[in-house]
């Protein structure tokens, strides 16, 4: 794994700082909204009349938790836009970073319809252990670029690993 000493961090930011924290925070944002929206009407309704095991957290604890993890999450995409890598091969990294993040993103806001609004739990397992994989390669590949950033993603993917036992749990059951 190349130092982050190999980074060039220009005086002047590879995006300004409004547009970086637009660029980090509002697709966070965005995937946080959809999730309530399709969350909110089926807790009390389908997914309480769901089987499920008895490691389900009470559900207070899916907000409180995905409101810190979103907001590591925007954190550490913000690190990443700041990144301007001197060579060749880490400026490829940081491409192939980015739309692993976004894709990843995309991924952790498609779980919820497909989970809750649609009642897909087998659609709804599929795409949280894609999820999962996109997270564990998206923090492989911000390790180069922004150790910190890579870092700030393991409780992302320890909860989302957590999250697919879950899924799983209750879609055999059900």
């Amino acid at each position: 794994m190349p130092p982050t000493a190999t980074l060039h961090r220009p005086a002047r930011p590879v995006l300004s700082p409004v547009p970086r924290l637009l660029a980090a925070i509002a697709p966070v944002a965005a995937v946080a909204v959809v999730g309530s929206l399709a969350t909110t009407p089926n807790i009390p309704t389908w997914y309480a009349g769901l089987a499920k095991p008895g490691f389900t957290p009470p559900n207070w604890l899916f907000p409180v938790a995905w409101t810190i993890l979103y907001t590591l999450i925007a954190f550490s995409g913000w690190r990443v836009l700041g990144t301007a890598p001197a060579t060749g091969s880490l400026r490829r990294t940081r491409t192939l970073a980015l739309w692993a993040f976004f894709v990843q993103l995309a991924l952790n806001g498609a779980w919820t319809p497909v989970f809750f609004a649609r009642h897909d739990l087998g659609g709804g397992l599929v795409v949280v252990v894609a999820l999962l994989v996109m997270i564990l390669w998206t923090i492989r590949l911000f390790l180069p670029l922004d150790r910190l950033a890579a870092l700030v993603l393991v409780p992302y993917a320890a909860w989302v690993a957590y999250a697919s036992a879950l899924n799983a749990a209750i879609w055999w059951m059900n």
